[in-house]
């Protein structure tokens, strides 16, 4: 492994023993810096840098290629996902490949287009609520965006994945969402600090006893749903003539991911509760913060921006004109602009910015590299979205025309990859962008997004790691009412 290692270049900052490990004691912000300064590294050193974690190996690689050739055949996720999985078990983003394979087989047609769309009519509502909520802070100058937006999308998540209508809207501290936020803190902390890893010592931390006490919250919250949500199930099939008890696509327009994992895995010969749990939480976990930060960061660049905003709002009167009537699922195909500036915002903000995949034995990249077996991988999706090589000299500029027809022309699949790339990609990548333009056109409709415009092409964030990606301002914006043309 030293041999191997040894012939990729490592950052400045490695040390004996301890290898990387103090460049990742700080807070969430300074270890999103850190990764972001290794991006670069590897950027520069042919698209791979090595790093040791203590004793442990980790590969962090920007190269389309050899990323492409990760992503497709080391499937197991790190061990350090071991602290996620503490939370969500073994939901499908994060379960071994024995138990992945056979759940990703009911995820995907839970998935299926036919199902999302109907899908629309929620967020759309939902959509409409969140820009009444925003009517309280218009004028108000610099607030905070993220109370909002988390609310929308646990509001949605909720209603579309399990069936439930929790208001989170009009109640701003949901517990489900307050423990959510805080046991994702924990997790980073815990990962990226080596003296938090060990489970017998972490239970001398004062972070342990937080732990267990909002991991009971989340469990239990979602426990409640499913046990309810069979008790329903089970009173609908008694009322339901036998022949009409086998599953059809057709007959579940407007229930819940939930009823569709149930069905689809076979009812009480299905998924146990404990399974049930474990998808649920993850989807309801990546669909609120992964729909709630795109929106969050495309408000961002939009008031860094006046004139791509402009140009977005025409959109949207080119559409709706005057009217204040809701989106319909008819309209999403007719925001072609919308979706570009969707799409340049995960480029260069991508939700999940890093992906760590196990190498059980050694790997001969395309590159010509070998990685040892016993190693890790860090996929930069945050680093190959920025890298010159395949971006051109404009990479860390903000332009959403560059996903014109005429110019999207990817040299490489994985050089574009918000929502991964794979056997293992996101399922629900069609589900999240439905959700985030059903609520920027919603907002962006009726208020202006007013910041501090940015002076150049390139735009800067502050950002942190709390697994995703999130501004450290938690999204600061101002909002101003729209004049009608």
């Amino acid at each position: 492994m030293y041999r191997l290692a040894s012939s990729i270049e490592g950052p400045d900052e490695e040390l004996p023993i301890i290898g990387i490990a103090h460049t990742l004691t700080g807070s969430t912000e300074d270890i999103m810096t850190t990764m972001q300064k290794f991006s670069y590294l590897a950027m520069k050193n042919d698209g791979i840098v090595r790093g040791w974690l203590g004793h442990i190996l980790y590969f962090l690689v920007v190269d389309p290629l050899d990323l492409e050739f990760v992503l497709r055949t080391c499937l197991e996720k790190d061990d350090l996902h071991r602290f996620i999985r503490n939370i969500l078990g073994y939901g499908g983003i994060y379960a071994p490949v024995a138990i992945w394979r056979k759940r990703r087989k009911i995820l995907i047609p839970a998935f299926s287009p036919k199902i999302v769309e109907n899908f629309v009519e929620v967020f759309s509502e939902q959509s409409e609520k969140l820009a009444v909520k925003l009517k309280a802070v218009e004028g108000c100058g610099q607030v905070r965006a993220w109370p909002f937006l988390s609310t929308y999308t646990l509001d949605a998540v909720c209603e579309t994945a399990m069936g439930i209508k929790i208001n989170a809207q009009d109640n701003p501290n949901a517990p489900f969402l307050k423990a959510m936020q805080i046991m994702l803190n924990l997790v980073t902390e815990r990962i990226s600090h080596l003296w938090l890893q060990p489970d017998w010592l972490y239970k001398f931390f004062p972070q342990y006893s937080k732990h267990q006490k909002y991991l009971k919250v989340m469990h239990d919250f979602i426990d409640e749903v499913i046990h309810n949500k069979r008790e329903d199930l089970k009173k609908e099939r008694s009322n339901q003539p036998e022949m009409d008890n086998d599953f059809n696509l057709g007959n579940y327009k407007r229930q819940s991911f939930l009823d569709h994992l149930i069905n689809l895995s076979g009812c009480k010969k299905g998924y146990s509760d404990k399974e049930l749990r474990e998808e649920v939480l993850t989807l309801t976990i990546a669909g609120i913060d992964t729909s709630a930060l795109t929106i969050g960061f495309t408000l961002k660049l939009l008031a860094k921006y006046p004139k791509v905003q402009d140009r977005v709002f025409q959109e949207l009167q080119e559409v709706f004109g005057n009217s204040n009537r809701p989106l319909v699922k008819e309209d999403l195909i007719n925001l072609k602009y919308l979706e570009r500036v969707v799409k340049e915002t995960l480029r260069l903000f991508p939700p999940g910015p890093f992906i760590i995949r196990k190498v059980l034995q050694d790997l001969a990249l395309p590159s010509g590299r070998i990685l040892p077996a016993g190693s890790g991988i860090v996929v930069s999706i945050w680093g190959v979205h920025r890298d010159p090589k395949y971006w051109g000299p404009n990479a860390e500029c903000f332009d959403p025309d560059r996903f014109l027809p005429e110019r999207f022309n990817l040299q490489h699949a994985c050089s574009y990859m918000p929502f991964s790339n794979g056997p293992r990609n996101c399922v629900a990548y069609q589900y999240a962008l439905m959700s985030v333009k059903t609520a920027l056109s919603a907002i962006l409709r009726r208020y202006k997004i007013v910041g501090d415009e940015e002076p150049g092409p390139i735009p800067f964030i502050k950002t942190k790691l709390d697994i995703m990606m999130k501004a450290v301002d938690d999204y600061e914006i101002a909002l101003e009412k729209r004049t009608l043309i």
